[in-house]
């Protein structure tokens, strides 16, 4: 079985530059872990762009814009449901996307997330920069490293320069 996934690298200029909106996650009896917005997409998902829209809306009452593919990540995924192991040798592929943000309404979030947490959710901005991006556990590591080593070439997918 194969999941795919739609993830926001969601950049915002703070007061002292690019900031990154991430998700600082903390599940009972677990360390902390930081993600990036997102999630699966669902049969009523018409492409992964319109998940990434979907997720955005849900876990940040939040809209995107300037939406350039950044990379994909494949990894093992063992598919769960209703506490049963349906699909244990299946794979994930997760689609990292940079964007802006182009707004953000906390009150508006829904979905799973907040209605049925599973631990806590908290948003949170990081400086895009390569001590930020390495100062907490950001995952999965394969994002970690490839923004650690490509602070510029992010930033640079969203150049007005770009042609996209």
């Amino acid at each position: 079985m194969v999941k795919r996934t739609a993830r926001a690298i969601l950049l915002d200029q703070g007061p002292d530059g690019l900031e990154l909106v991430m998700i600082k996650r903390t599940k009972p009896g677990k360390q902390p872990y930081w993600i990036t917005p997102g999630g699966g997409m669902e049969p009523t998902d018409a492409s992964v762009v319109a998940a990434l829209h979907r997720e955005l809306s849900e876990e940040l009452g939040g809209k995107a814009r300037d939406i350039v593919p950044a990379f994909v990540d494949t990894v093992s995924h063992t598919h769960h449901e209703d506490g049963r192991e349906l699909h244990p040798h299946g794979v994930k592929i997760q689609h990292f996307f940079v964007c802006r943000l182009a707004s953000m309404d906390l009150s508006r979030r829904h979905g799973p997330e907040v209605d049925e947490p599973n631990g806590e959710y908290e948003i949170v901005r990081l400086p895009f920069t390569r001590e930020g991006v390495t100062s907490v556990n950001v995952v999965p590591p394969s994002l970690r490293a490839y923004l650690a080593a490509n602070i510029e070439g992010v930033t640079a997918l969203l150049a007005d320069d770009l042609g996209a």
